[in-house]
């Protein structure tokens, strides 16, 4: 429920239920005092003074009677309205349906059409009293009928109006009930209010506490709709990125302290061996040319080492912190990776590393690229399978295939494979097999980390089947670039497919 319809329900609450509380309180009140026939019931519970007010109209009554052929005459009805002066009492005389006579003519004339009509079993006083529901102000009628001399008829009133007698008792009483049914609607009020906004509230406090604290598992759950729905769903939802934000901190933290260390191992042990190297030079431990010339050539290679280490750390570097400038082209797939196997099939000759390349996709394919960022993908795979290769007849393999809207491109090799349990890890970075970090085959452990990143930047994703002694296959996808039907197949062609690739010309191009 929204906080409009909650103040609109407060707002209700408030002045429906008293009000109906209290018209259910005198309707009940009524019903008591008044019963099915006119009379009324339980009249000293709520009139003060009853008895000498009872008295008192009692002699009044009893004169009229006594006096009721002098009915007429102005000084006796003077006499008997001076002993109600000051009450809530008046009389009246009615001739024919005129007013004869009144001690109070603004009550008389208020409630003149209220009064009974001539009666002749009342002449003489014999008809007693009534009692008259069915007006605003409910009457006490005490009636004497009698004719003028001339024969008019004539009707002697003592009206009491039962609300005037009403007794502060009774006044007390009925505060007490206004007090009592709004102190039970204020509660009841309160205690909804209570449930369904402040104790949400007060949750929703002490779970921000917890965050404030750094506690991000503290949960809120609400079947709730509205506001408070909301805002519990989006506290949720801020919990979660924090926590995650938090955890990514936290992971950084960790990695940072690990790229310390393992930056301090890779520096430290091509410089141990320089220092070893340079001090068996300063020594004369190298005392003849041919230990000198091993000694320095040892010493440029442990040095190049170090300068490898030092480009891949920059690179990854500029990767983490996307600086480096993608310079995307059309590459006919073919055409691509037969230049980059024709490169790499010189050194594996070298190597005395066979060098297999399989392409099954059409000579039209293209994809969209970074040629340069992509060629290093290759090396870099290509690299890790000659580092790692502990067969004496090695094999490389690169394939090529067709997935429909995509390529794929796989290298495998049969060197020493990598263990079911490390490799989920090998794209981490500065991850190694080896827990010593021996660093004698001169990896740095970004090496795969540099080549995910780049084939994520490319739209597509890379992974890694192996098997231990046998060997280690790397799978990439590539999206193809295709371009919409309109475009001519001359004009497809005519495009070298070594040409950057304009934001213009995706106008009417798409990449799948």
């Amino acid at each position: 429920m929204t906080f409009r319809k909650r103040l609109l329900v407060a707002f209700s609450t408030v002045i429906v239920v008293p009000l109906l509380l209290f018209t259910i309180a005198f309707i009940a009140l009524g019903n008591y005092l008044i019963g099915e026939k006119g009379e009324l019931q339980g009249y000293t519970s709520i009139v003060g003074g009853y008895d000498e007010y009872n008295t008192e109209v009692d002699e009044i009554y009893r004169r009229a009677v006594d006096n009721a052929d002098r009915l007429q005459d102005i000084e006796v009805l003077d006499s008997l309205s001076g002993q109600i002066r000051g009450r809530n009492i008046y009389l009246a005389v009615r001739r024919n349906s005129e007013i004869y006579y009144s001690s109070n003519e603004e009550m008389t004339s208020a409630d003149f059409d209220k009064l009974p009509a001539f009666d002749e079993k009342k002449v003489g006083g014999t008809g007693g009293s009534s009692f008259i529901y069915n007006s605003p102000r409910s009457l006490m009628v005490r009636q004497i009928d009698f004719y003028f001399p001339d024969g008019a008829e004539g009707s002697f009133f003592l009206v009491t109006r039962i609300m005037g007698l009403i007794s502060g008792r009774f006044m007390s009483g009925l505060f007490v009930s206004m007090l009592t049914i709004l102190v039970f609607t204020a509660f009841l009020l309160t205690r909804w209010l209570e449930r369904s906004v402040f104790t949400p509230i007060s949750a929703i406090n002490i779970a921000m506490n917890n965050i404030r604290d750094g506690n991000f598992t503290y949960t809120l759950s609400t079947g709730e709709e509205g506001e408070i729905g909301d805002l519990y769903r989006n506290y949720e939802d801020m919990r979660l990125r924090l926590k995650e934000s938090a955890d990514e901190k936290l992971e950084h933290e960790r990695q940072n302290r690990e790229l310390i260390s393992n930056i301090s191992h890779d520096l430290k042990t091509p410089i141990t061996s320089i220092k070893g190297y340079v001090e068996g030079l300063i020594d004369g431990v190298a005392n003849t040319p041919e230990k000198q010339a091993r000694y320095i050539r040892t010493i440029y290679n442990k040095a190049n080492d170090m300068d490898h280490l030092i480009d891949e750390l920059t690179l990854y570097s500029r990767f983490e912190s996307d600086r480096i400038p993608y310079n995307f082209h059309r590459l006919n797939v073919s055409d691509y990776f037969g230049d980059c196997v024709e490169e790499i099939g010189m050194d594996m000759d070298s190597r005395g590393i066979e060098l297999n390349y399989t392409n099954l996709v059409s000579p039209q394919t293209r994809i969209i690229a970074d040629p340069e960022q992509m060629k290093r993908v290759i090396n870099n795979i290509v690299g890790n399978s000659v580092k790692y290769m502990d067969k004496e007849k090695g094999r490389i393999s690169i394939r090529i295939l067709d997935e429909h809207d995509s390529i794929r491109i796989e290298i495998e090799d049969n060197g020493k494979g990598i263990a079911a349990r490390d490799l989920p890890n090998i794209f981490d970075r500065f991850y190694r097999t080896d827990s010593s970090r021996n660093s004698s085959q001169g990896g740095s452990g970004i090496g795969l980390s540099i080549v995910r990143k780049i084939v994520e930047d490319h739209g597509g994703y890379i992974w890694a089947t192996s098997r231990e002694g046998e060997g280690t296959c790397m799978h990439m996808v590539i999206r193809k670039y295709l371009e919409q039907e309109t475009d001519s197949v001359d004009s497809m062609s005519s495009v070298n497919p070594a040409d950057p690739v304009d934001s213009d010309d995706f106008m009417d191009e798409e990449i799948i």
